[in-house]
Parts: structure tokens; C-alpha cells; sequence
């Protein structure tokens, strides 16, 4: 029962976070959502900020684990991971497989948004051995693929890795998929496809 009523407070927070942002989130809100008096959340998790950590740490874990799936080939039930698959696995195709899977997260609203500027939560997030290990572990996977791509040809070997990782996290927040998703001009896929083009290939006609 417990663990149940967590899962269901931490699918809450995630929803939330991923349609209105932390700032907008209130622990009233998600006590409202899953039913239970706000006094009774807080047995569970102490503060606003326990609760973002609650759901990073969950998005880190389903990142872990779809990152280790197609690294060990695996991951067979994605169809990501399928294609990147039938495309040979090369560091390229599992980059752009991981990718594609984060905008999809992002437009069916799992994929929850924090600012990146508060002093309170990154504390929070820091002090989180879970979260963490998480974000290291996923950050080792792409680092070792941006590294192979760029070996490969495939990645411009003149950037920074530090700065192409920077740049694959940005699109779990990139505001495009939003905009894109406003206007209702596009499906959903070809807004990813949109903005996969704009990631990988950049705006350019031809390479300069």
C-alpha cells in the first residue's frame, strides 16, 4: 500500500512537472490529484523539492534502463531501439535512438521539467545518491557514443563532448516540441522528426 500510494504521488508530480513546470506544481495540487490530505503526502515526502527529486529520480531510472537496453542490444521492444538495431548500433544510431525516445516522453507529457536556476531543488537533487548515480551512469553511456561518433566521422570532432551532451539533455526541455505541437500544423512524429533534423543535421542547406 505504500509503495503504491508513493508510485501514484510520483506519477502525479511527473504529469505536473512535465505540463506546468516546478514553479507552477503545488503540493496542494498533487495531494488534490491523488487523493489524500496534504498532511498525509508529507509522511511521505517532506517538501516541493522531495517531490521533484521523488520524479527525477524515476525519469533517471527509465533512462538508465533504456540506455543499458540498447547498449547491451536488448531493448528490442522499443521501437527505437528496434531501428537503431536494424541500422547496425553504431554510436550515431544509439544517440539519435536515445534522442528520439526523450521527445517522445516529452510530447505525451512524462518527461518533467525543472528550472535550472534554484539554489533549493539542485541542493535537493545533489544530496540524492539515487538521482546521481542516475545521472552519472547516463551520462557515461552518451559520453562513450558521442566519443565513438566522433571518432566515426559522424559528430563534428571539433566540439567539446561536454557541449553535444549539453545539447541532448536540452531537448528533454526544448520548448520547439510545444510550439510546434500549438500550431497544430504537425503529428506528433514529425515534430520529432523536426527536431531531430535541427539536432543532428543543423540548419544548414549543405556542410560549410
Amino acid at each position: 500500500m505504500l509503495v503504491a500510494r508513493e508510485q501514484a504521488i510520483t506519477d502525479s508530480v511527473n504529469r505536473l512537472l512535465s505540463e506546468k513546470g516546478f514553479d507552477a506544481m503545488t503540493v496542494d495540487e498533487v495531494a488534490a490529484e491523488v487523493g489524500i490530505a496534504k498532511a498525509s503526502l508529507y509522511k511521505h515526502f517532506s517538501s516541493k523539492e522531495a517531490l521533484a527529486c521523488a520524479a527525477m529520480v524515476q525519469a533517471m531510472q527509465k533512462a538508465q534502463e533504456f540506455l543499458e537496453g540498447l547498449k547491451k542490444g536488448t531493448a528490442s521492444g522499443q521501437s527505437e531501439a528496434s531501428q537503431a538495431q536494424s541500422m547496425g548500433l553504431n554510436a550515431l544510431n544509439k544517440l539519435m535512438a536515445s534522442t528520439r525516445w526523450t521527445l517522445q516522453l516529452k510530447l505525451m507529457g512524462q518527461m518533467p521539467t525543472l528550472p535550472s536556476h534554484n539554489s533549493t531543488l539542485r541542493a535537493t537533487l545533489m544530496a540524492s545518491r539515487p538521482y546521481m548515480d542516475g545521472l552519472m551512469r547516463v551520462a557515461d553511456i552518451l559520453g562513450e557514443w558521442i566519443l565513438q561518433a566522433q571518432k566515426e566521422g559522424f559528430l563534428n570532432p571539433g566540439l567539446p563532448p561536454i557541449a553535444v551532451l549539453y545539447t541532448l539533455y536540452a531537448r528533454a526541455c526544448d520548448p520547439v516540441l510545444e510550439f510546434l505541437k500549438m500550431s497544430e500544423q504537425h503529428s506528433d512524429e514529425e515534430i520529432i522528426d523536426i527536431v531531430m533534423t535541427t539536432c543532428f543535421a543543423g540548419l544548414n542547406a549543405r556542410p560549410v
